[in-house]
């Protein structure tokens, strides 16, 4: 079982525009409702790969319910069956059968948060608006480390993804990662900032910054450079996402840089979340890291491609992962 851990989830609503015009009235040509959030476009795409996932986090209000409603109809329920805790877990083989979603959520008084991406169709750029969250209480953080210690228990590995909700102290990353390393389960942080630097020192067994998060963190954009001085504050393992060139792997065991075979026009949103989840897919089945970043990029790629915001493209998939390129650069020193 893979564990993701989403303290800010929000109700994701994407609106289509045939072309998205300053201070001007739009008609919504398509529209989708899904459950979002990091961590959860995250255990989606792990599904999809035939991963069992658990799903844990803050959950509240009017929005709170209907995000819960939605992530219940996104997850097989067969035991046994199709996607069910006996289904085979080979993500590359065409085919495989989507695997259970468990909602583990914690309630909290207030009203989950909503996002919306405005897609403009002529272009495909993509406009966000993202609210703050609810204010999560000292007792409903309590009731939340309680669950993420059972929960860690069962756990093949965790990702702790995204922003902290209002009312979460910011070394919140930092104090799940010790528990993850505690309970030895391998974990990996996915956010920005002061979490993510507080959570840095906690020596995370993997950190997946943007370039953008990654020049904040370091001081540097140079890629090389800014992700071996990340591993030097305490990562174990630094993978940053380098948008169109795809991902940059910084590890004890060596040093890739993994390219798509050519840059694509698309809906980036959610392309960083599924890189995270062929990440720990490849981490869980033991790929090697070349591999692992093959599944990365192939995925985060065809995620661009997809038409609805924070799916993959399975066809496209399919066809990218062979042809993913891998150079190996000198060993980083430490």
């Amino acid at each position: 079982m893979i564990l993701t851990v989403t303290l800010n989830t929000a109700l994701d609503l994407t609106y289509g525009v045939p072309e998205l015009v300053p201070h001007a009235s739009h008609r919504v040509s398509e529209m989708s409702e899904r459950p979002g959030g990091k961590g959860l476009n995250v255990a989606r795409v792990l599904s999809a790969l035939g991963h069992r996932t658990v799903v844990t986090g803050f959950a509240g209000g009017a929005t709170g319910t209907a995000l819960r409603e939605l992530l219940a109809d996104l997850s097989p329920q067969e035991p046994g069956g199709p996607g069910g805790p006996d289904a085979p877990h080979g993500p590359d083989t065409p085919g495989t059968a989507p695997a259970p979603i468990t909602d583990a959520l914690v309630t909290v008084a207030g009203n989950t948060r909503r996002t919306i991406a405005v897609v403009d169709r002529t272009t495909g750029d993509t406009t966000q608006l993202n609210e703050p969250g609810p204010l999560v209480g000292a007792d409903e953080w309590a009731a939340l480390l309680g669950r993420y210690e059972e929960l860690l228990a069962g756990a093949d590995a965790v990702a702790l993804c995204g922003s902290l909700p209002p009312g979460i102290h910011v070394g919140a990353y930092a104090e799940l990662v010790r528990s993850a390393r505690t309970a030895g389960v391998p974990v990996l942080l996915d956010t920005s900032g002061e979490p993510l630097r507080r959570g840095i020192a906690a020596r995370p067994d993997l950190i997946k910054p943007n370039a953008d998060e990654l020049a904040q963190l370091t001081g540097s954009r140079e890629p090389m450079r800014a992700t071996r001085d990340a591993r030097r504050r305490g990562a174990h393992g630094v993978i940053a996402s380098l948008g169109p060139d795809g991902m940059l792997a910084v590890t004890p065991d060596g040093v890739w840089q993994a390219a798509p075979p050519a840059r694509v026009l698309g809906n980036p949103t959610g392309a960083g979340d599924s890189a995270v989840a062929g990440l720990l897919s490849g981490l869980v089945e033991g790929l090697s890291w070349p591999d692992r970043l093959r599944r990365a990029v192939a995925l985060s790629t065809a995620t661009v491609l997809s038409p609805t915001a924070g799916d993959f493209d399975r066809a496209a998939y399919e066809e990218l992962l062979p042809r993913v390129g891998i150079e190996e650069h000198a060993p980083a020193a430490r």
